[in-house]
């Protein structure tokens, strides 16, 4: 059975009905309680379950405690309190020179990054030193002796080598329609909604499947495009 608008109380049927703020509308019902501009579901504004526009949304007022003498008395007492935590924490860490951090995930990854990169660098300081203290100068008319030199153990590398870019995986092909039946347009039909779908006469509609007696769900062969559509714009073939 199709709902009733909550304005006109008047039958809606799916083709016009728009449902917010916890009821049904037709289109033309949905609409600003003050100056009655029709609205949709990017400008409308709810208030009370009831639509307005945005120049007479119902403004919301805050209201004004007094400082009554209780108020005043738990304000002084919270403050007292703040002032005792505050000198019991300064009074366990004076002294100390740091504040105690907890060791949460996160700082045990910055923790790491820098030992990694410490080590990097005492790496790199090294090698650079050895390769300059093994450089030893010629002696001029001094007959040298060629000899097989063993080449230094090889030093864990610690700079980014790229490698070869790795194949990318290809994309799993689209799944074989659906079993959903195929129906044919008789009516021109353009989309209201987001998730609704846009179709001409004759346009094949194919794995439709169905939501209720006045709506579909399928894609447009000629398109591509899915969405709902009413169930009365198309036959089956």
């Amino acid at each position: 059975m199709n709902p009733l608008c909550g304005r006109c109380n008047r039958v809606v049927y799916p083709t016009e009905k728009v449902n917010c703020l916890d009821k049904y509308w037709h289109k033309g019902c949905f609409s600003c309680e003050i100056c009655k501009m029709t609205l949709n579901m990017k400008n409308y504004k709810g208030f009370e379950k009831r639509p307005y526009c945005n120049a007479h949304y119902p403004k919301t007022n805050f209201t004004c405690v007094a400082d009554t003498p209780e108020n005043l008395r738990l304000k002084q007492q919270s403050k007292m309190q703040s002032q005792v935590l505050y000198k019991e924490e300064f009074e366990k860490n004076k002294g100390k020179g740091f504040s105690v951090v907890a060791d949460t995930p996160e700082m045990q990854r910055i923790k790491k990054t820098q030992d990694n990169i410490s080590n990097i660098k005492y790496h790199e300081d090294f090698e650079k030193s050895r390769m300059g203290g093994e450089a030893s100068p010629v002696q001029p008319n001094t007959p040298t002796l060629v000899a097989y030199q063993q080449p230094p153990a090889a030093s864990p590398n610690y700079h980014y080598e790229p490698t070869a870019a790795e194949p990318v995986r290809q994309a799993a092909a689209a799944p074989p329609p659906g079993s959903g039946k195929r129906y044919r347009a008789v009516y021109d039909y353009a989309a209201a909604d987001e998730d609704e779908v846009s179709f001409v006469d004759g346009d094949v509609i194919v794995d439709v499947q169905q939501i209720d007696e006045g709506w579909m769900y399928g894609r447009v062969e000629r398109t591509g495009q899915q969405g709902m559509l009413p169930a009365n714009y198309v036959e089956a073939i």
